[in-house]
């Protein structure tokens, strides 16, 4: 059996933190920007190139995570038995989930009722990994089989539609469901195809055994990411197959770009796989040797991305809320009884783009110091089991 590194290996926290501070610009941007609250802003007809990317760029994120979470209980399954493996994924798959319908939900909302509660992406992972604990029992190859499978294959089930139902939500369907108590569920991360990436990232663990040279595994992933993004292009080009979203040939250049680029993320088309998977693996074959100060600075979040995930949207919620008093909406952002984008009595609040980023960078800033606090803190207590937890 071959050996893993005995050090962390640094492209991969730099990666995990580089997303982890894109995805909190996707956050601020649902709580500060104006148009956040009248139109979609990957829609062609409506948005313009820079809120676009604003947006699209964030697309790598769950993809990434869902990827890396295989590829950490791989590196996991070193040190442990298969037995002690699944019980170490069931725990903190179980977890997750617990604290996706309470801390997370709390934070988006502040409604100590949790009138508004459902899948999204913390419980997406905790599922999946629940998922992998079983899976990790079979051969891996046929789990690598199986991964690709369903990533190539799940958009084949697009014509299935069950509205209302929390089952087939939860399995390949974005729903949002209002019960008469005015309870609302939302199903945002259905398994299929997520279960899949992550036990993707499982498999691809093997390339960093000891034995599988940082020059090896460089050529490796740049040749599947290429030609994974040849694959994308060539799909979409065509509208053969790959998302139910086709692209349209607008008279303007920029919208045409646009609308190539709006693929489906719930649930996550294979195109818009192929786009986010293939970006991931080009970074993460050709960053290994990367050294500096904005490396050491992404890698701070990337060593406590869960810590992070959770404080920051805790403080992003509040800023919105004082802000939002302090400009003439009073409390109305402090306790949202539905997804924030959904309240009426909000529309016309909102700010410039402009500001999203200025309140994004700060957000950042002031993130950063309490992270690497954490992570030394984290660092200095192995001995604190419920650390790992965080």
């Amino acid at each position: 059996m071959n050996s893993l590194p005995k050090t962390r290996i640094a492209s991969i926290d730099l990666l995990k933190g580089l997303v982890m501070v894109i995805m909190a610009l996707d956050h601020v941007r649902d709580y500060f920007h104006a148009s956040a609250y009248l139109f979609d802003p990957t829609d062609p007809t409506q948005s313009n190139l820079i809120l676009f990317f604003t947006r699209f760029i964030t697309h790598f994120c769950a993809p990434t995570f869902c990827f890396l979470a295989g590829l950490s209980a791989f590196m996991v399954s070193r040190r442990k038995t298969k037995a002690e493996l699944s019980s170490f994924l069931i725990k903190r798959g179980l977890w997750l989930v617990f604290l996706e319908f309470t801390v997370v939900v709390f934070a988006w909302q502040f409604d100590p009722y949790f009138r508004m509660n459902g899948f999204g992406v913390i419980s997406m992972l905790g599922s999946s990994m629940i998922i992998l604990a079983g899976l990790i029992h079979l051969p891996r190859n046929l789990v690598l089989g199986m991964s690709i499978l369903v990533i190539l294959g799940h958009n084949l089930l697009d014509s299935i539609q069950h509205p209302g139902s929390m089952v087939w939500g939860l399995i390949h369907q974005q729903d949002m469901i209002t019960y008469p108590s005015g309870l609302v569920w939302y199903n945002d991360y259905p398994l299929v195809p997520w279960f899949a990436v992550m036990a993707l990232g499982f498999c691809f663990g093997d390339f960093y055994s000891a034995s599988f040279t940082p020059e090896k595994r460089k050529k490796t992933f740049t040749q599947i990411g290429l030609g994974a993004l040849v694959l994308f292009f060539l799909l979409r080009a065509t509208n053969f197959y790959g998302d139910s979203n086709l692209w349209v040939n607008y008279e303007n250049l920029d919208q045409s770009l646009m609308s190539f680029l709006q693929v489906s993320k719930y649930p996550p088309s294979l195109l818009f796989l192929l786009v986010t998977l293939s970006g991931m693996l080009l970074f993460l074959g050709n960053t290994e040797k990367f050294k500096g100060p904005i490396v050491q600075f992404f890698t701070v979040f990337g060593r406590v991305p869960f810590f992070f995930y959770i404080f920051h949207l805790y403080l992003i919620h509040a800023l919105a809320a004082v802000i939002g008093y302090f400009v003439g909406y009073g409390w109305m952002l402090l306790v949202l009884p539905d997804w924030i984008l959904e309240l009426p009595y909000l529309q016309g609040y909102g700010y410039s783009l402009g500001v999203v980023y200025l309140v994004w960078i700060g957000v950042i800033a002031f993130s950063y110091f309490l992270c690497k606090k954490y992570d030394r803190y984290k660092t200095q207590h192995p001995e604190k089991w419920w650390l790992s937890y965080l």
